[in-house]
């Protein structure tokens, strides 16, 4: 009965226009009137404490980082460094977009920043070049998911903060998906405009490319440093994004020269602004945390998927399909709050390996993202693509598709994930 009062106060909650933060909350008022145990105090303590994790200081510092990045120029010398080594290929501003994202997201772990970021730059000169309009949207949008996935994601920092799983481990198994994904956009691209007249840039001269290359070395070497830090214990996950954060600000300001003070007090109201969000969002969903376990829901979550407890795959099957239907009615930051603290010990009785769940888990509902009516991502490339999200959604559909066919291989062979972990983690 207590999954029944979670599941209907949660739902009830977001269909009345709730703030989800909010809903969390009343979703754990709701649990604790209905097991007799009402306390305020209670209800304080775990809104301080719930927010009260070190790891969780990576966050506003990656967040930082990627501000900093946009204001500072540093996005922009990356598509400039992409347009004079590709742009003048067939279908060449499509592989520079898919290169700028994962260079993006390696360095700023939102989805969304991402998205937003590249598609400013890129989608007035696709169109100018006579790329299909949506089509274009839907590439940046598809590519924009690739920051879930890749360090220093976001919502694999929450995953592990809720799971007790190392982000550090999550940070590595990311890679290989993340990358993955990379090039299956790719082969789509390729594919979809293989037959198209487009307009291709004049070749760039060889000093123009060193030029390009040049300049944006510094953002090149951000993300070697963030892996190869992690991978040697050189610094916690929190420690590389003040570091990410620092770099960036000395780059911007000094290096440069584009970071003025107007700007980077705009940047530090985002950053502000943002953080705060997400921090509210995970101190609420302590709360609710906090009640999933005193009603003992993992348990019966378990019970109703115990005749699967010893068949890994069909489980992670049943699952899988359970959070892709909710990802897309829900954003993905709440989902991994809410679900995580169910899902983790039914998976651990299964003997599914935590990290793998994890990446899986968060690249399930990073597809959420794209996906109307909820998709923050296709919102964000509607806006920057001044577009509807229904003619978005239609270039977003090939690309959507070889995501889900990525999906499905994680989920029916692990090795996709653990043999390059375990390559590079031990």
């Amino acid at each position: 009965m207590e999954l029944v009062i979670f599941a209907g106060a949660l739902f009830a909650a977001i269909i009345v226009g709730m703030p989800i933060a909010f809903a969390l909350i009343m979703t754990g008022m709701a649990l604790m009137f209905y097991m007799g145990i009402f306390n305020s105090q209670l209800i304080a303590e775990n809104l301080v404490s719930g927010s009260n994790n070190f790891s969780l200081m990576a966050i506003p510092f990656f967040i930082l980082a990627g501000e900093l990045m946009n204001a500072g120029g540093i996005t922009r010398r990356i598509i400039d460094l992409g347009m004079s080594m590709l742009g003048h290929k067939k279908g060449g501003m499509g592989y520079v977009t898919i290169v700028a994202a994962i260079l993006f997201a390696s360095l700023s772990g939102s989805a969304v920043a991402d998205t937003v970021a590249l598609g400013a730059i890129l989608i007035p000169l696709m169109t100018k070049a006579g790329y299909d309009h949506n089509r274009s949207c839907g590439l940046i949008a598809s590519s924009g998911i690739i920051a879930p996935i890749l360090p220093p994601s976001i919502p694999l920092i929450l995953f592990g903060v809720t799971s007790g799983v190392s982000i550090s481990q999550l940070f590595i198994a990311g890679l290989a998906p993340g990358l993955m994904m990379g090039v299956l956009l790719i082969f789509v691209w390729w594919y979809v405009t293989r037959k198209e007249d487009i307009k291709l840039l004049e070749k760039a001269s060889l000093s123009e490319r060193l030029t390009a290359l040049k300049n944006a070395l510094w953002a090149l070497i951000l993300p070697v440093i963030i892996v190869v830090g992690l991978r040697f214990g050189i610094f916690t996950p929190t420690e590389a994004g003040a570091v990410a954060a620092f770099y960036a600000l000395f780059i911007g300001t000094f290096v440069y020269r584009e970071l003025t003070p107007k700007r980077l007090f705009g940047v530090l109201v985002n950053c502000a602004t943002l953080t705060s969000i997400i921090m509210f969002l995970v101190a609420a969903s302590s709360i609710a945390a906090w009640m999933i376990t005193m009603a003992d829901i993992p348990g019966a979550v378990s019970e109703l998927l115990q005749q699967w407890k010893d068949d890994p795959t069909t489980l992670m099957i049943i699952i899988n399909v359970l959070v892709l239907i909710i990802g897309m009615t829900m954003d993905l930051a709440p989902v991994i709050l809410i679900l995580t603290p169910v899902l983790m010990p039914v998976v651990t009785a299964a003997g599914i390996d935590p990290v793998y769940f994890g990446i899986v888990f968060v690249l399930n509902l990073s597809i959420g993202l794209l996906t109307p009516p909820v998709g923050t991502v296709l919102a964000a490339i509607s806006s920057v693509g001044n577009t509807s999200m229904g003619a978005v959604t239609k270039g977003i559909a090939p690309f959507l598709l070889a995501q889900l066919a990525l999906l499905i291989a994680l989920i029916l062979f692990p090795s996709l994930v653990m043999v390059p972990f375990n390559a590079l983690y031990h």
